[in-house]
């Protein structure tokens, strides 16, 4: 199996608790899509999505997105919410919308985080979960 420890422990998930089921590639990609729409929309900066099957347990994808202040992030986390809901997707679970420098939001299958630009550089979300690390590790 690809990866560190901690990605190890991450592909096993949870112990004792069945994983929710999947959604069907179509309904992810057009989650995905309805999410960076909307991000964009609310001018989020280096928006990046990476795949994550086969490599995580708690989602198949996730989004990364810059704000430059707390109330656009709390903006971005806002019309996320309102649009997933009226779209007919689970509504997502938000944790730190209070203005914050990180708001997480899960949509399921797919895990988004907005960043301030100083809390991205220093969490490296992109760098963590890249797949060049996996093959760095598969190497050693």
């Amino acid at each position: 199996m690809p990866g560190t420890p901690r990605k190890k422990a991450a592909i096993a998930g949870p112990r004792g608790k069945k994983a929710a089921p999947k959604l069907p590639v179509e309904k992810l990609d057009q989650l995905q899509a309805l999410i960076v729409a909307t991000l964009e929309d609310d001018k989020a900066e280096a928006l990046v999505v990476l795949d994550l099957g086969g490599r995580a347990s708690f989602a198949d994808r996730m989004i990364i997105a810059t704000g430059l202040a707390d109330r656009q992030i709390a903006a971005m986390a806002t019309h996320l919410h309102e649009k997933l809901t009226e779209a007919g997707f689970r509504k997502p679970l938000i944790e730190g919308a209070g203005g914050t420098d990180w708001v997480l939001l899960d949509a399921g299958d797919i895990i988004v985080h907005l960043f301030k630009p100083e809390a991205r550089a220093m969490y490296g979300l992109e760098k963590m979960w890249s797949a060049e690390l996996d093959e760095g590790a598969d190497e050693a």
